[in-house]
């Protein structure tokens, strides 16, 4: 899906050179012959494929320039042609690796087997799939066009716009969750369990493919550019802005105010009525996972939100021919991508048990297994009992009305 489009035909769908683009986010700038007054803004762009002419400025960050930007420097075309490539090449190899070591240390550990932690295996399950078809965007970048088929346009593009609401959704229901852990430790028991998360995950997924349905439906090699892009209907310019609107608001704005709300809510909550459920231990592990959880919002939100902010600002104004902006459309077309591979990382730092399950299965450390940090969430339906018991244990042994027995 693109950010720019050329005007230049009647289809709307001639290009100069390749596309910045990802799928559902963002689309590609694309600064062509015509001149900005013949550019529409168009949808999310799948891959981030850099050339764009600017013939009065005599620049370009095509294959057939020998005057290029990238991010405001001068690159030759020649590295142009790499540069982009290799790092698409290198976020899918940290990004592929870390996501399927999360996933095999979840699915490994029976301890690990969590309501947090089934959420971020489908977190990580849909960074894997986009992971999978990022060497195929790597390739149109190099080669500047598209020579997989039809058949793969459609199925990477998919996956690239499931990643996306496949993640703001398990972040969006991995924050109710922790309002729910928090605010209703109690009640929340009945539905805090690992049968009721993957049910809520499948769940996830199918409104996430209801959700890029027209991704799926448009997306298409485009026959004047033979580039894997959405392809609209007439009129081109209304279908991509209502496009941008849909996902900006069901894909970003939408599950991020729920997110704040939820968070606003514990806040509120906890400062109002002061909550002290459960033992210091537990508490301790439910502040660890729920700040886990925030920050893992926090680093989604920065990688995302200037892939909006452009998008918004190109639907309401146009963008001049400045090789700066070419620069940072890019930029943050890849910190998109990077965010595919920073949740991994995250939870080696902010978790200890996913840091001891990456030791454990790297065979940097020795261990027989892996305790979790929300120990309410092993055994969810026996847990809150044993613990109303051992706190009503201990209010009797301390009015002693019980007689307690001696070590």
């Amino acid at each position: 899906m693109e950010f720019l489009n050329n005007q230049g035909k009647k289809d709307g769908r001639e290009s100069v050179g390749k596309r910045c683009w990802r799928t559902s986010g963002l689309s590609s700038l694309d600064i062509s012959q015509t001149g900005p007054e013949n550019m529409d803004p168009l949808q999310f762009p799948l891959a981030l494929s850099m050339e764009f002419s600017f013939p009065d400025a005599n620049v370009s960050l095509g294959a057939n320039s020998s005057n290029s930007t990238f991010l405001g420097f001068p690159v030759s075309p020649e590295i142009q042609s790499v540069l982009i490539p290799v790092i698409y090449l290198l976020v899918c190899a940290v990004g592929l690796s870390g996501n399927t070591l999360v996933i095999y240390v979840v699915l490994r550990y029976a301890k690990m087997k969590t309501v947090t932690n089934i959420y971020i295996l489908n977190l990580a399950i849909a960074d894997v799939l986009f992971m999978l078809g990022l060497p195929f965007l790597a390739t149109q970048n190099a080669i500047s066009y598209w020579p997989f088929g039809s058949f793969l346009c459609h199925l990477v593009t998919a996956f690239d716009g499931i990643n996306q609401f496949t993640s703001i959704f398990c972040l969006t229901v991995m924050s109710l969750d922790r309002y729910v852990a928090v605010v209703h430790p109690i009640k929340s028991t009945k539905w805090r369990r690992p049968r009721v998360a993957k049910l809520i995950s499948l769940a996830v997924w199918t409104l996430s493919i209801l959700v890029v349905l027209p991704i799926i439906i448009f997306a298409d090699v485009q026959e004047d550019l033979p580039l894997c892009n959405m392809s609209w209907p007439e009129p081109i310019n209304i279908w991509s802005a209502a496009f941008i609107i849909y996902t900006s608001v069901l894909g970003f704005f939408g599950p991020l105010l729920v997110i704040c709300l939820c968070y606003l809510l514990i806040v509120f909550k906890v400062k109002s009525s002061g909550i002290r459920v459960g033992s210091t231990r537990h508490r301790r592990s439910e502040r660890k996972v729920t700040k886990m959880v925030v920050i893992i919002v926090l680093v989604f939100v920065f990688c995302w939100l200037p892939f909006y902010i452009v998008n918004i600002v190109n639907l309401i104004f146009i963008l001049p021919e400045e090789p700066a902006l070419v620069g940072v459309f890019c930029f943050v077309v890849i910190l998109s991508y990077a965010n595919s591979c920073a949740n991994p990382i995250l939870y080696g730092f902010l978790s200890d048990n996913f840091k001891q399950s990456f030791q454990k299965v790297l065979c940097l450390r020795k261990g027989n297994g892996v305790e979790d940090g929300d120990p309410t969430e092993h055994r969810p339906e026996k847990s809150s009992r044993l613990q109303e018991v051992m706190l009503l244990q201990r209010s009797v042994n301390s009015n002693g009305h019980m007689p307690t027995s001696k070590v």
